[in-house]
């Protein structure tokens, strides 16, 4: 796991994943995603309880990148100046040169703007963060992350969270070309495969300074005492949403949470996430003023519509399943060769591996990507499509959080997104993070949704209904010049 992340730049910046046993998934976990169970210990043990909030539905909407009126801002007493060139943080003369030379920033952007001094600046209180995908909320936590290090003290300082192994590596891209300059040194906390298995008990203890991975396998390293907390500055949490949610990690979060406020309960929580529904915003409200006892920031987006300007969303009515595989082959495929690459996104494991077999047989070159495959091989296919190896990847939700890759300007939802254990109810989160693939970066995208019988019909109804926002239907999906259409209206042809 280290080389891949080592890749992305030649730093004395070092990583490593420590290699664990790879646990049957857990039914309900969100994306498919098995990840290590960590052992219980009386002093890790979680108890939920004063923490818990009422369920609710209400989802907030995605948000396209805000005007700063539209940026709800809550900071307390402590006054704060939005920076407009990076020099105005007070940062080291060596993360300034991460982010111009290495990054190739010019100027903050809002988000940045406005969270990067709400994050740097002393008293360091915690912030809850809404910002959409694309908007740079990977440079605000990663920034916090480096500027809250110090490079003498070889001990873990700074911590980072991820639902998946493809996010945490993606992060430690960004945080390893962030901080070249910096000399601070990094590890990622990932299950490793099976045939590379080493007891936790045999590694050495954690001295990289940030360690950035998977709720499962930090777990593990704090709970067998590998992974200090008592000098840890901040805690980020990376799609936090998901990370607190009852579907998602939310066990694993607190309990995490609660072991680094008994050794370290000064240190600063950054949740940052696209979407937030007012029931977790309700717990991560509750849990960090409980838990942390200290006053927090918070930053949401007040614009309620979904409004992608640079994606463009269509519907394509199908007569049953075949023609799903049929219209991906004679329409989308070839297409999307010209414009650049596509993610097709499918709901299970199975359709993921029958789609990837349809296409073969057709002659076309796809990647597939789900949970169940092993740890080197998932790495080895999202390396090749970010290289630009190869130009098709089907995928599960395992890459709808937060996977940035320039070039994808196509997604097509083979399935739509539905949640899980309630197939009548759309996911209307997941769909944002899928429709976020495309176009990333203010760059041009659009997406098709397939659907096929009442029940579809039905879903994508429900999608533009709580969206307020309707789905353009492509008249005839047996037409090549009503796809070609489709993609000119959305500035790809």
């Amino acid at each position: 796991m280290a080389d891949t992340a080592d890749s992305a730049s030649s730093t004395t910046t070092t990583t490593a994943a420590e290699p664990s046993p790879i646990t049957k998934p857990v039914v309900g976990r969100w994306a498919d995603e098995p990840d290590d169970v960590p052992e219980e210990s009386d002093s890790s043990a979680v108890n939920l309880g004063s923490l818990t909030i009422d369920e609710s539905k209400k989802v907030n909407d995605f948000l396209e990148d805000p005007e700063d009126s539209n940026i709800d801002v809550k900071s307390g007493d402590t006054p704060y100046s939005s920076a407009v060139r990076f020099e105005d943080l007070n940062l080291s003369e060596e993360l300034l040169k991460g982010l111009y030379v290495e990054m190739k920033f010019e100027r903050p952007s809002k988000i940045q703007s406005i969270s990067l001094p709400m994050i740097l600046t002393p008293p360091h209180k915690n912030l809850i963060a809404q910002a959409h995908n694309g908007s740079g909320k990977t440079t605000c936590f990663v920034l916090g992350m480096l500027s809250r290090v110090d490079p003498k003290l070889a001990a873990p300082q700074a911590l980072c969270i991820c639902p998946t192994r493809e996010l945490a590596i993606q992060n430690m891209e960004v945080l390893l070309k962030m901080g070249k300059f910096t000399g601070i040194t990094s590890e990622l906390g990932l299950p490793a495969d099976k045939a590379n298995y080493i007891p936790v008990a045999k590694r050495a203890p954690v001295t990289a300074q940030v360690i950035i991975g998977t709720p499962g396998t930090i777990n593990k390293w704090i709970a067998a005492k590998k992974l200090g907390t008592s000098n840890l500055k901040i805690l980020v949490f990376d799609e936090a949403d998901h990370m607190l949610a009852e579907s998602g990690f939310k066990e694993d979060s607190v309990r995490i949470m609660k072991e680094i406020v008994r050794w370290s309960p000064q240190c600063q929580v950054l949740l940052f996430s696209a979407t937030f529904n007012e029931t977790v915003k309700a717990f991560v409200s509750k849990i960090v003023k409980d838990l942390f006892v200290q006053e927090y920031n918070q930053m949401f987006v007040k614009k309620e519509e979904l409004s992608l300007d640079s994606v463009k969303q269509y519907k394509v009515k199908l007569p049953d399943e075949l023609s799903k595989i049929l219209v991906i082959k004679d329409k989308i495929m070839d297409l999307g060769e010209k414009v650049g690459q596509t993610i097709i996104f499918v709901r299970t494991r199975r359709s993921a591996g029958m789609l990837h077999e349809a296409l073969v047989k057709y002659g076309y070159e796809v990647t597939t990507i789900q949970g169940a495959l092993t740890q080197e091989d998932r790495d080895k296919i999202v390396k090749e499509f970010r290289d630009g190896l190869t130009h098709v990847l089907i995928a599960t939700d395992v890459l709808a959080r937060g996977f940035d890759q320039s070039q994808v300007n196509l997604v097509v939802n083979y399935d739509l997104p539905v949640v899980h254990n309630s197939p009548s109810e759309p996911d209307y989160e997941v769909y944002l993070h899928r429709i976020g693939r495309a176009g990333r970066f203010g760059r041009k995208g659009a997406v098709f949704n397939l659907m096929c019988g009442d029940h579809d019909y039905m879903i994508m109804e429900k999608i533009e209904r709580h969206f307020n926002h309707y789905v353009t239907e492509v008249p005839s999906w047996t037409n090549d010049e009503d796809f070609k259409d489709a993609l000119t209206k959305a500035g790809l042809m």
